[in-house]
């Protein structure tokens, strides 16, 4: 740099470098950074790498640059932002900034973001039912990611406890809103999946809000991160009418941290109830058999006693008719209706014995005739 006289005043001379220096040197101490509104125009995305798009008002325009990984959510002409950014000359002499970070101004800007993000999203297939895990069903380690001071997480906890209690709960303490937001989540989701012992499910939670105090559920990494998951998840964000990315992006939406925690963790006190129910129709079915066995016995025992008796009175009648037969070959009654029994040997001079009924006769024989 060199000093003139120029009608007595000392004039700072630089060589072109030397001036782009000292003037984004005094644009960076007059201003660390600037946020700017203004509606998008001309934007454009270089060699996959570079974004490039104006910012402009009724009065005026102002360039803007930033690396195309610091694009989380979609930016289209007519979109209204606000960027924070840092004023630069180029080497080119041209004035731009370099966007550090921005949002969506207006419901206008925040919904087409939205949809446009939306819109890709779901053509690679991030909100489809398909991909969908089902949740465990009385998980005994659960992990939140979640600001602890804030009311849904409270709810979440309390309600959590009332319903079942003692199951291992881990917290992950992150922003739930603003710039910093969707980075902390992100690394609160990786270090759970990262987690030696990981929880059973991954709670993501926020009570409500305005659609800005939503933005970060909105955020493209964010929203892969929860898609990506290992861990299958629960986003709870907002009122029941609230829907972020977030939500379509993960296992199971809840409409609130309250509906979350009733989604996440059964009542004991309904499978206490269904325990109870459950018992009674066991007693009342073991009765019922009871019931049929005593019946289905008593049968079986009066048709045993039937076929006894018939076998029995069969028995007897075969006993008499054997009876009956003996009594009618029993030589006594022959005997005592006037035969004679005869034992020895028929033949001349030999001797014989003639049993009656009431006496026995010893005689000769004298004479042997054979019957014609």
């Amino acid at each position: 740099m060199h000093l003139s006289n120029t009608e007595n005043r000392m004039t700072p001379r630089f060589s072109v470098s030397d001036f782009l220096a000292v003037v984004n040197q005094s644009l960076e101490v007059a201003f660390s950074a600037v946020e700017i509104e203004g509606e998008v125009a001309s934007f454009k995305v270089n060699q996959n790498k570079w974004v490039f798009f104006d910012l402009k008002d009724e009065n005026g325009s102002v360039g803007c640059f930033m690396s195309v990984y610091g694009l989380r959510t979609p930016i289209a002409d007519g979109m209204k932002l606000i960027v924070r950014a840092l004023p630069k000359v180029t080497a080119w002499g041209k004035f731009s900034v370099t966007v550090q970070s921005y949002y969506p101004s207006g419901e206008g800007s925040l919904h087409k973001g939205f949809e446009l993000l939306r819109a890709k999203l779901d053509k690679e297939g991030l909100f489809t039912p398909e991909r969908k895990r089902v949740l465990p069903a009385i998980p005994a380690h659960i992990g939140v990611i979640s600001s602890t001071q804030a009311a849904g997480y409270t709810d979440f906890i309390t309600i959590l406890n009332e319903r079942w209690g003692g199951m291992r709960v881990d917290v992950a303490h992150v922003q739930v809103q603003g710039e910093a937001a969707a980075d902390q989540i992100i690394a609160a989701i990786r270090y759970f999946n990262e987690s030696e012992h990981p929880p059973e499910v991954l709670a993501i939670l926020r009570g409500g809000g305005s659609a800005d105090d939503l933005g970060a559920f909105n955020d493209e990494l964010l929203v892969r991160a929860i898609a990506s998951s290992r861990i299958p998840t629960l986003v709870g964000v907002g009122h029941e009418i609230d829907t972020t990315l977030a939500d379509l992006a993960a296992d199971v939406r809840a409409a609130t941290p309250s509906n979350a925690a009733q989604i996440i963790m059964p009542d004991k006190r309904e499978y206490i109830a269904a325990a109870h129910h459950q018992v009674s129709r066991i007693i009342a079915q073991f009765d019922s058999n009871i019931d049929v066995t005593r019946q289905e016995t008593r049968r079986l025992l009066a048709r045993s006693l039937e076929a006894a008796e018939r076998r029995i009175d069969m028995s007897l009648n075969q006993t008499e008719q054997q009876c009956r037969m003996l009594a009618a070959y029993d030589p006594r009654a022959v005997l005592a209706r006037g035969y004679a029994i005869v034992r020895g040997v028929a033949c001349v001079g030999s001797e014989i014995t003639i049993q009656q009924s009431k006496q026995t006769i010893t005689a000769e024989v004298t004479h042997v005739a054979a019957n014609e």
